[in-house]
């Protein structure tokens, strides 16, 4: 295996486990979910999912751009070579980051004062604002996969 596959084949799995699992928490347990639980034991739920899935998250986070910038030295000797597609995922990376980092530092831990408080339509709201971001971060995420998938192969 080449230096660039290896890296390459850790920045495609990196973001897999971000995408994916927003897709998956998205298109899937939440609707189940929904259908199966009350309120109570359903907010309870997420406050036990979030911090599991945040970990593999922030793994991604930092393996992201620790791979991308290495792909950029071994591909294009620098980001003065690279083409302009290479900025465009940068950004959408911030764009992703800024989200994620919105929802762990303010909208998790309202969504936890309210279980802690046993308040469920806070809990419901917090939990809705998490939806939502997690939503516009999950359309992000997948414009940006399509998007490297429609680029020539590099």
């Amino acid at each position: 295996m080449t230096p660039f596959a290896f890296v390459y084949a850790l920045h495609v799995l990196a973001a897999l486990v971000w995408v994916g699992g927003m897709f998956f928490a998205w298109m899937v347990l939440r609707p189940a979910a929904v259908a199966a639980l009350e309120a109570p034991p359903r907010l309870k739920l997420w406050l036990e999912v979030f911090p599991r899935f945040f970990l593999w998250v922030w793994a991604a986070v930092i393996v992201l751009p620790v791979t991308g910038v290495g792909m950029l030295h071994l591909s294009f000797n620098g980001m003065a070579g690279a083409p302009r597609y290479v900025q465009v995922m940068m950004g959408l990376y911030v764009a992703m980051l800024a989200l994620f980092l919105r929802i762990v530092a303010l909208q998790l831990p309202e969504l936890r004062r309210a279980v802690d408080a046993e308040d469920w339509p806070a809990g419901g709201a917090a939990l809705g604002k998490i939806r939502k971001t997690v939503g516009l971060n999950l359309l992000i995420g997948m414009a940006l996969v399509a998007f490297v998938a429609a680029r020539p192969h590099w």
